[in-house]
């Protein structure tokens, strides 16, 4: 049997994945969890063979998540869930070392070979995603970049986010402005704005 832990927050899409997985006769659904930060030590708990992941989850996101267990669990196979098919998501998906990207309206039969993929060592990506995700152009930012411009995204003043990352507000004020130059952008809004659109944030 192949143990599986379900990581989504929403308690109608959770119920209806852990039923649709458990109609299947080799896989064994060992527990479900509604944040980023509870997957690892779950995971750790249940023995889980394979994380299906919803990538916007609270707390942890879902591919911090399945970064930290690659490196913290790394026998676990990671899929993640999401209903965000850009490209830059799944490039940051493979970043992430996941070991499988599942768009939330693929067909119902998808998922359990999806799972038995990744738990046979296949890396499972949507075809059409990932050809797009091969013409798509690098993310131009730095990783530091993209953290401010993240926690600006979640309503974070300069000041806040300077305290949080132990920088200046005058160093974020510069991260921000080669963020904008960088994107091409108007402003720091139109910046977040073309980074979310791209799936780079």
């Amino acid at each position: 049997m192949i143990k599986v832990l379900i990581a989504e927050d929403m308690h109608i899409v959770r119920g209806a994945l852990v039923a649709l997985l458990r109609l299947e006769p080799d896989i064994d659904v060992v527990g479900e969890v509604a944040t980023g930060d509870e997957i690892v030590p779950a995971v750790r708990a249940l023995g889980a063979e394979v994380a299906v992941i919803d990538i916007d989850l609270p707390g942890k996101d879902g591919l911090t998540a399945a970064g930290e267990l690659h490196t913290e669990v790394p026998g676990c196979r990671t899929l993640i869930l999401t209903s965000l098919g850009r490209p830059g998501t799944l490039r940051r998906a493979l970043a992430a070392k996941v070991s499988g990207f599942l768009l939330k309206d693929a067909p119902p039969n998808k998922l359990a070979s999806a799972v038995r993929g990744v738990v046979a060592g296949r890396r499972i990506v949507d075809g059409e995603l990932a050809l797009a995700a091969w013409d798509i152009e690098e993310c131009p930012l730095t990783a530091r970049e993209l953290e401010v411009l993240r926690l600006t995204a979640e309503g974070s003043s300069t000041v806040e986010v300077a305290a949080r990352l132990y920088l200046s507000a005058g160093t974020v004020r510069n991260y921000l402005t080669n963020t904008v130059t960088k994107l091409n952008a108007r402003n720091r809004v139109d910046a977040i704005r073309i980074a979310k659109e791209t799936g780079w944030l």
